[in-house]
């Protein structure tokens, strides 16, 4: 595989926690800072977190909720929000957090002064280097976490015999909640504690030093290394989440690699890292590499003056997918609101799983950019959130099925989060994410999976067929909900925010009873239930326009208090869904576009991900030159200095979101069709992408110069016929046979199950 435009490098080392640079194996993860006299790794485990499972369902939630629906049908929002307040919110109202596990230090003696330092994230191997100089000695570090052997490693290098000394220590800051620290042999020290709270969670590090000539001791709870050439430690760590005896499954992760050397460690965590990442490539403007010289700090500087830098487009997408396998890998837990990457006790927003958007904006690149099997441990989540979201459903709301809230945890809590009218009484988060299930299916064409994740998808509808009230216009409505985290005005001044129907509920209803109808004629089974769900989502309130031309966020025609929110909740019909679209919707897709220009006429856009959500909408309107202006100003107003999304704080679905938005530009296949370059902006004018996954089990390899297709080859899961929507073409030659359009625009080519179809546009 060819290289990516560019590299994550820089000239000095990492003054915080928002310039060091992220490794990860899905479950264990670090932040590496390359200091040179005192390094720290800092340390995250994805199932540290504080406390244990508890039921915080409101006992006085269903008695109280018809009179919450009537004063909301009343029009007394205010009396509505207090009941929900006492009734509907969790009882404690807080979910559990996520923790750091602590983190890796090692003082060297000597290097004081030191030049021709660089430190480096090779996108390529998942390896962070850190080189320099001292005096005529030049001094290597590599750190990776290996996902076959599940430790992180790093090995020290020097160009001169026994130049290494130093000192190795684990640390978790100022709390009470390590219980030892201490010596496990000459060369080993182990930590163990548990987080704070009822039931809390165990956990155990430990770490070994394996010394190539000169001394290892551990003296107190320090590994003290003396004028050795070469060191490599070796450091895993484990749970009670997963292990009752965690001491011993540290030391069995250990003992499993005993007889490896460093180089073997490494070569097996490249194979099985660059198995997923070579998957696909992709270059943008393929002569731009003037900046690739640069630090990447000096890069972004530069492009907050205003510089194009279209290799660095290319660069954070390739780094999105890096984040993509380093914090999601089968059986680990779910890419948290900062991926496993948390250095703070009590960090913002508990950084857990926020799902009125943000752990689904996680997931958006997983399938296009085919990565599949990172997807596994979002629905291993989903799953255990039917028995407690069953609970929820019952005892909160009287209904079937199963649902939840905006948020929730490592124990898969439920029940509402905070209390905060704005969000916390939005019982549609099951619901979206049931969605990703249907995804999957549509990308990978896997009948088997889809019986499975249709029982799922099921529970998850079944709890709207009881939960949704008919109004007095005939419609089917939620009630209580809001819209995702927005405030609307009523005529007389009033605030408000629990409402009836918001328009992202119907949408998101009415995608989830379609992919239920589909599976069922798919599966051909459960015909009766696919009936009752049609009758159904004819009820469902449509999307509509409202008094400014945009469309309408709220049932009623509010004004709302913020023009510029960051939620835009109400276009999830134009994506990740598709019921809003320029070439089958025209008109609400032009609401949609007002919607987006009055947004960010008042100041929208100006939290990372939120941003990163306005690119995808621009390119599904096709309009490139927006997509690519969201994606400056992402890079230059939402990311730190070592590439991370910047909310404020950080917050890592702006890179996964932004990293779908630059597929998005190039292909989209939301239609039943392969819209080829439906929103390429003139500075993306060519490039190159391959091995990109589509809807319908199809992969693509395509080239294209001044925004015309050179090339294209697409494989096919299952044979038959697929519809080629490509722009600025006349005919599609294909194995010498000219092919003409159905209509302007729009071919139709018969494909061969796991054959390659190439074809070039003339």
């Amino acid at each position: 595989m060819e290289r990516s435009n560019g590299g994550v490098w820089y000239d000095k080392p990492a003054a915080n926690w928002n310039e060091a640079l992220p490794i990860g194996n899905g479950r264990l993860g670090g932040m590496v800072f390359g200091n040179v006299k005192n390094e720290r790794i800092q340390l995250n485990e994805d199932s540290v977190w504080y406390g244990g499972p508890r039921n915080r369902i409101n006992p006085d939630a269903q008695t109280n909720l018809q009179t919450i629906r009537q004063l909301l049908a009343n029009g007394q929002i205010k009396e509505a929000e207090e009941l929900a307040k006492l009734s509907l919110s969790g009882v404690p109202s807080c979910q559990r957090h996520y923790e750091p596990l602590g983190s890796l230090f090692i003082e060297n003696d000597g290097l004081d002064e030191y030049s021709d330092y660089r430190r480096e994230l090779d996108l390529h191997e998942a390896i962070i280097s850190t080189t320099f100089r001292v005096g005529n000695v030049s001094y290597n570090r590599e750190v990776f976490t290996t996902y076959p052997d599940q430790m992180l490693v790093m090995r020290v290098t020097a160009s001169k015999p026994q130049a290494i000394s130093m000192k190795v220590y684990l640390d978790r800051g100022n709390t009470r909640n390590v219980d030892e620290i201490i010596k496990r042999d000459a060369s080993s020290i182990v930590m163990t504690g548990e987080t704070g709270g009822k039931d809390g969670v165990g956990f155990a590090v430990l770490a070994k030093a394996i010394v190539e000539d000169g001394e290892c001791e551990t003296i107190g709870n320090r590994i003290r290394i003396k004028n050795a050439t070469n060191v490599t430690i070796l450091l895993s760590a484990a749970t009670t989440f997963r292990y009752e005896n965690v001491i011993a499954q540290c030391e069995n992760v250990i003992y499993n690699v005993a007889s490896m050397d460093y180089l073997t460690l490494k070569k097996r965590h490249v194979n099985d890292y660059q198995q997923l990442f070579h998957r696909v490539q992709l270059r943008l403007d393929e002569d731009d590499s003037s900046q690739n010289y640069l630090p990447m700090n000096e890069r972004l500087e530069r492009l907050s003056d205003g510089e194009v830098d279209t290799g660095l487009i290319a660069t954070y997408f390739h780094f999105g997918r890096y984040l993509m396998i380093a914090s999601s890998r089968p059986n680990s837990l779910p890419i948290t609101l900062q991926g496993i990457w948390n250095d703070l006790m009590l960090p913002p927003w508990d950084s857990k799983y926020t799902i009125n958007i943000n752990l689904q904006m996680n997931y958006w690149p997983v399938e296009v950019c085919n990565l599949a099997e990172c997807h596994l441990p979002l629905f291993e989540l989903i799953e255990r959130m039917r028995e407690t979201g069953r609970q929820t459903a019952k005892q909160m709301y009287g209904c079937r099925g199963f649902a939840a809230h905006h948020n929730t945890d490592i124990w898969a809590d439920t029940a509402p989060q905070d209390i905060y009218p704005p969000a916390s009484y939005w019982p549609m988060g099951a619901a979206w994410l049931s969605l990703h299930l249907w995804e999957h299916y549509l990308y990978t064409n896997d009948k088997e999976f889809l019986a499975k994740a249709y029982e799922t998808m099921k529970e998850a509808a079944l709890f709207f067929v009881d939960f949704l009230v008919e109004n007095k216009d005939g419609l089917l409505i939620t009630t209580p909900s809001v819209s995702p985290e927005n405030t609307y005005l009523l005529p007389n001044g009033e605030k408000g925010t629990l409402c009836e129907a918001p328009t992202m509920d119907s949408q998101i209803i009415r995608a989830l009873f379609t992919a239920c109808i589909k599976t069922s004629e798919i599966l051909d089974v459960d015909e009766e239930y696919s009936q009752l769900l049609i009758s159904k989502r004819r009820k469902l309130p449509e999307t509509k326009i409202g008094r400014y031309g945009q469309i309408q966020e709220w049932l009623v025609d509010y004004e709302e208090e913020e023009q510029g929110h960051r939620h835009i909740s109400h276009l999830f019909g134009l994506y990740p869904s598709n019921e809003i679209s320029p070439i089958m919707r025209p008109i609400l897709a032009k609401a949609a576009e007002v919607t987006l220009q009055r947004r960010l006429a008042a100041g929208g856009g100006h939290t990372g991900w939120s941003r990163a959500w306005i690119i995808n909408m621009w390119a599904r309107l096709h309009n490139g030159d927006k997509a690519l202006e969201n994606i400056q100003a992402l890079l230059q107003s939402s990311t730190l200095p070592n590439l991370f999304d910047n909310h404020p704080p950080f917050q890592i679905d702006g890179n996964f979101g932004g990293t779908a938005g630059i597929i998005e530009m190039i292909v989209q296949s939301h239609l039943n069709e392969i819209h080829l370059l439906p929103a390429i902006p003139e500075q993306l004018a060519k490039g190159y992408v391959k091995g990109i996954k589509l809807r319908g089990g199809f992969e693509l390899e395509m080239k294209w110069n001044h925004h015309r297709v050179e090339f294209a080859k697409i494989r096919a899961i299952n044979s038959g016929l697929v519809q080629i929507r490509i722009s600025s073409c006349e005919e599609v030659v294909m194995n010498k046979e000219v092919i003409l359009p159905i209509e302007p625009d729009v071919f139709l080519l018969e494909v061969e199950a796991n054959e390659v179809v190439t074809f070039v546009c003339r």
